[in-house]
């Protein structure tokens, strides 16, 4: 976990603990989700960095998400997240374009992807991704 004055995975300026790591315990200690579906896609990236499985799973739809999720590779070391647009198409309904970088083996990689959100019962969750 990163302590209270490392800025957020996320690219917020902000630090961690007054960022998605306000998300992360929301969710774990009251229930309480995102506001919005880039929000919720920031706190999964971070969520992604720091290894935060449960988190992930609890914030995945339960009509595509995975029985289990496996932790990082050995030597993978997250670069950065860019948000390039966040789209809400109506109350219940979002989309995310984003590119996360990353690095492994000495080889850079760049993710970018469309993600889909939908809301339920009040709580944004993650649906799937075009890429």
């Amino acid at each position: 976990m990163t302590s209270n004055s490392n800025p957020c995975p996320c690219g917020r300026p902000r630090p961690y603990e007054a960022c998605c790591g306000l998300l992360h315990r929301a969710l774990a200690d009251s229930g309480q989700g995102a506001p919005d579906a880039e929000a919720l896609m920031r706190s999964r990236y971070s969520a992604y960095v720091l290894e935060l499985q449960d988190y992930l799973l609890a914030t995945w739809h339960v009509s595509t998400r995975p029985a289990q999720l496996e932790g990082n590779e050995h030597g993978l070391k997250w670069l950065g997240l860019e948000v390039k647009q966040h789209k809400v198409q109506d109350a219940d309904h979002a989309t995310v374009e984003f590119i996360a970088r990353s690095k492994l083996g000495g080889r850079a990689h760049r993710m970018h992807e469309v993600s889909r959100f939908v809301r339920e019962n009040g709580f944004w969750f993650y649906l799937d991704a075009q890429t």
